[in-house]
């Protein structure tokens, strides 16, 4: 599977965290950091499956059309990834002649098939919500942290002061 899944989820909490707003393809291209031409083939493809809309002009941009809360994981992958290409069997017929070979296809194909049906329905299970959620709370966790450490860092500087008052 290549980066096109992470992408994708990337960009659609980036939508969900600004509800209401068109975003330009040079804005999520920043965020993902890469080239808005990766960008905008990706929101072809979310358009291609009515999640995403483009309004050209001023104002314009790409906007989201499905509710968060209802944009599942698995309704990106579907998007962005050609189906049934996830795991892709040998690109020539192994020989048949061979052990290993005359059966190695059917196996990894039974393997493939319930690896794929575990990750489908896990993906259905997560929607773009989760995801946002999970940011907003590691984001307000680090903002936190970063408090704490100021405020630590103003405790220590004020010993310094004091020690340094008491000394003279």
């Amino acid at each position: 599977m290549s980066s096109k899944l992470s992408v994708g989820i990337h960009m659609m909490t980036i939508f969900a965290l600004k509800p209401g707003e068109s975003l330009t393809s040079e804005f999520l291209a920043d965020s993902v950091n890469t080239n808005p031409v990766v960008i905008r083939r990706l929101l072809g493809s979310l358009r291609a499956s009515g999640i995403v809309e483009s309004k050209t002009g001023v104002g314009g941009g790409w906007s989201l059309l499905v509710d968060p809360e209802r944009l599942t994981l698995l309704d990106i992958l579907r998007a962005v990834e050609p189906q049934n290409e996830l795991f892709a069997l040998h690109r020539s017929e192994p020989n048949p002649e061979c052990p290993c070979g005359q059966h190695i296809q059917s196996v990894l194909t039974e393997v493939y098939d319930q690896v794929q049906d575990t990750m489908t329905r896990q993906l259905a299970g997560i929607t773009i919500a989760c995801i946002t959620r999970k940011i907003l709370d590691r984001w307000e966790g680090a903002e936190k942290a970063t408090a704490d450490h100021l405020s630590a860092e103003e405790v220590l500087s004020d010993r310094r002061r004091k020690s340094r008052s008491h000394a003279q």
